[in-house]
């Protein structure tokens, strides 16, 4: 059954002919794809109807998620979490001249995330997980749709009774410093589902190296996420609430005008 509020979400989002797509997959239980072409964007980008991704795209594109003022032009943004890459390319487009480095650890959502990022070169998509130690990991399925896949070793799923999808390689911020020879990160997305426990719970030694964070805490998902978070994080001399994220700013981001 399709509520009035989904309809009128997917119209204002993807049209119309985006909810039939999204009807005729759901009838016959596949996956239907809609492409979206943004104005001001050059490249269009698709996403799959229905799922999250429709959900993703109004937050992002429509309701300005990742709103900010840049006080200087970025050159290095990490995006922790990225899904199919629709923040990565709002990024690509607010901040052309920086390098985004697209961190993402479930399969289908990293295929479409690879798509889509394709016209933009300076955006490198990484299948991994942002972690605290390089090592393997299990992604789980928490039932919360595709935008919330969850990232834990084998005896914490064991314990939460949580689907296990396949296994991931995870990445820490000192890893990524390394690779790609980084002094710095001016912009520090993070969106994964409770795994910022473990990456700010041992931080010291990549935090004064990072200017901005933009997080989503996920305190209902994993207990002790917004303690890790705020302990992992001091010495930022901003601080503001924007939506469902956190900011924390040395410099690089201010508020948005009309905060």
């Amino acid at each position: 059954m399709v509520s009035v509020s989904q309809i009128r979400m997917y119209c204002r989002t993807v049209g119309i002919s985006g909810f039939v797509r999204a009807m005729n997959a759901k009838v016959t239980k596949s996956t239907g794809y809609c492409s979206v072409k943004r104005p001001g964007y050059e490249h269009p980008f698709r996403l799959r109807v229905p799922s999250s991704d429709v959900d993703t795209y109004e937050q992002i594109f429509i309701n300005q998620k990742y709103d900010f003022v840049l006080e200087k032009q970025p050159k290095v943004i990490v995006d922790a979490g990225a899904n199919i890459g629709l923040a990565s390319i709002y990024f690509a487009n607010k901040c052309p001249e920086a390098k985004i480095i697209a961190i993402e650890p479930e399969i289908s959502n990293f295929e479409l995330l690879t798509e889509n990022v394709r016209p933009y070169p300076q955006v490198i998509p990484i299948q991994a997980a942002l972690w605290n130690k390089s090592e393997e990991l299990l992604l789980t399925d928490p039932g919360l749709g595709k935008w919330g896949f969850m990232t834990e070793h084998r005896t914490e799923i064991a314990s939460q009774s949580r689907v296990a999808l396949h296994p991931v390689m995870a990445v820490t911020i000192n890893d990524l410093l390394d690779r790609y020879a980084l002094k710095s990160i001016d912009i520090l997305k993070v969106d994964i589902e409770g795994s910022e426990r473990e990456v700010f719970a041992d931080s010291a030694s990549w935090i004064d190296r990072v200017d901005s964070i933009i997080i989503g805490l996920h305190e209902q998902l994993k207990v002790g996420s917004n303690r890790s978070f705020y302990c992992g994080s001091r010495g930022f001399q901003r601080e503001w609430q924007q939506g469902e994220n956190v900011h924390l700013s040395r410099g690089c981001l201010a508020p948005p005008r009309w905060w």
